[in-house]
């Protein structure tokens, strides 16, 4: 069996293969990072469980039994780029945005942590709807579905919108609140685009409706959408080339899409590697896929890195974004 190292590959094959193997209707995993440059697509028996698992809704692929014990008592500690800091990459983005070059951008920053949990335990640990570990590398405890596909229809649950489930009516004020409201419009607007390159009557069955996430420190209310398309009877015979052209996913990037990334590159003062590119698997028939947010990185200096954003608009204020990507540092262990 190969190793990890082994089984990544570039886009252009990994499109190939993805369209080969969904017209041969044979199952697979697949990965790719934000640049869409580094990916895996791999029969999930050629996956070595002690460097990769994965666990989603509906397939996964780990060891039987948990391999690590809890500690008694979590231990978290986080630091944040100063204020700052951070504003600097969030006035490049305002000037942008003021200029006419995006609605929306997705920011990002990343924070040291430390802990006495493993990646790993955190993977076994966690409740979270899609959860990956890659040994050594990084582990994603996801909420957030990027695309469907069951039984010809495609579906996109794009995620906008938190506030802590603590305070007094939070769940009204994040649906009442104006730049949320604002940007997650602007989202839902995007991936029906997105959808509408190849599925027909795209449309919005669910909007603006709200989750609650459990963390190790407190709940938080999450906001999204549920879009849906139909898709042609051939659709397994180009997944490749759907999958790659919804790349990056609108939540993490903004719109639009191709001149924002140059944005966030030039805002942002590190490259994002595999964190919100997207993971998921194809049983032969149906598709489902996450964004890789909530994401705990090691470093190569032994220090492990969080990393998260939010979307900045014209309506945005510095501090209030601040506040929430480091809301976002968590894990969901409770």
């Amino acid at each position: 069996m190969k190793n990890i190292e082994q089984l990544f590959i570039d886009n252009e094959q990994a499109r190939r293969r993805m369209d080969e193997w969904g017209k041969a209707q044979k199952a697979f995993f697949f990965l790719t990072d934000f640049e869409g440059t580094q990916c895996i697509v791999e029969e999930t028996d050629k996956l070595p469980t002690d460097e990769l698992q994965f666990e989603f809704p509906n397939f996964c692929h780990r060891t039987d039994q948990r391999q690590t014990n809890m500690p008694e008592q979590i231990a978290w500690e986080m630091y944040p780029e100063p204020f700052d800091t951070y504003c600097q990459s969030f006035n490049i983005v305002q000037q942008n945005i003021l200029a006419g070059n995006s609605f929306l951008t997705n920011l990002t920053c990343v924070t040291p942590v430390k802990t006495n949990l493993s990646l790993l335990q955190i993977f076994e640990y966690a409740e979270a709807r899609y959860k990956l570990w890659l040994k050594d590398r990084f582990v994603v405890t996801s909420p957030e579905m990027f695309i469907r596909i069951h039984n010809g229809f495609i579906y996109s649950y794009p995620m906008k919108g938190t506030i802590d489930a603590s305070l007094p009516h939070a769940d009204e004020r994040l649906l009442n609140d104006p730049k949320e409201t604002a940007e997650h419009a602007t989202i839902t607007d995007l991936i029906r685009n997105d959808l509408s390159r190849f599925a027909r009557e795209v449309t919005v069955t669910r909007f603006r409706y709200l989750d609650k996430l459990h963390t190790h420190q407190g709940v938080l209310w999450q906001m999204s959408s549920e879009i849906r398309g139909q898709l042609p009877h051939d659709c397994h015979e180009q997944l490749g080339d759907l999958f790659f052209s919804m790349l990056p996913a609108g939540s993490i990037s903004g719109a639009p899409k191709k001149k924002t990334v140059e944005i966030i590159h030039e805002a942002e003062d590190y490259r994002r590697g595999f964190y919100t590119g997207v993971m998921g698997y194809f049983d032969g028939m149906n598709l489902d896929s996450a964004v890789m947010i909530r994401f705990l990185e090691q470093g190569d200096n032994g220090v492990m890195a969080f990393k998260s954003g939010g979307g900045i608009t014209f309506q945005s204020d510095a501090h209030n974004e601040y506040e929430e990507m480091k809301q976002k540092i968590y894990v969901p262990i409770y």
